[in-house]
């Protein structure tokens, strides 16, 4: 696994199952998994590994069944990303309810950090262009879908402050650092998996673009 504690006076947006949504977390962690986890109680297994960590008070926990040591990092004027790409199955965000896409359990998780406090628009914001950003990634590396059907990200600044940045769109001053950020680590994670699984490799079960 990955994890770390957060500093104090931090708040962070999260799609995590535990520790989702707007939030003040002290630590973060991102736990690696068999690719057959069928645990139905993900919050109760990632409070107990909160507990043998002896990380307390609330956090933000996230699964995987991508190899945490593979983990990828890159920085951007004070951002900073860290990131597990895992792409055993890639879906189109958009695909049609017949397509059997069976899920595996967070293949692609974010930790991203900035240094200055956003807004809450901001935060929300922020999600979205880390999103974005992962996508062009995974265009740009020809992979056949824009994320996996169990992604999580995980967005943390600092809380308060008379400099609250009211924007988090790529073109922002710090969206756009974020967006920077987001784009290399997952680059590097994505080229990192192509490279380990080519094709015919049993765990690359990318399906035709044509569905």
């Amino acid at each position: 696994m990955l994890w770390c504690r957060l500093p104090d006076a931090h708040r962070a947006i999260s799609t995590a199952v535990l520790g989702g949504g707007i939030g003040a977390p002290r630590w973060w962690a991102n736990v690696q998994v068999d690719r057959d986890y069928h645990r139905d109680d993900p919050i109760a297994h990632l409070r107990e590994v909160a507990d043998r960590l002896e990380l307390t008070g609330p956090g933000v926990g996230m699964l995987t069944a991508a190899r945490v040591d593979r983990w990828t990092t890159s920085s951007d004027n004070g951002v900073s990303t860290v990131a597990t790409v895992g792409l055993g199955l890639p879906v189109p965000a958009a695909a049609p309810d017949e397509i059997d896409w069976w899920p595996m359990p967070g293949t692609i998780n974010l930790l991203v950090r900035l240094p200055v406090p956003l807004s809450d628009a901001a935060l929300v914001n922020a999600v979205v262009t880390a999103t974005e950003a992962k996508t062009q990634a995974l265009m740009e590396a020809d992979v056949p879908g824009t994320g996996t059907s169990s992604d999580a990200v995980c967005i943390v600044c600092p809380a308060g402050g008379k400099a609250t940045e009211d924007y988090g769109g790529p073109r922002s001053r710090w969206g756009a650092r974020l967006a920077r950020s987001v784009h290399r680590a997952v680059a590097a994670g994505t080229a990192d998996w192509i490279d380990r699984h080519p094709p015919g490799d049993e765990h690359r079960r990318w399906r035709d673009r044509s569905g």
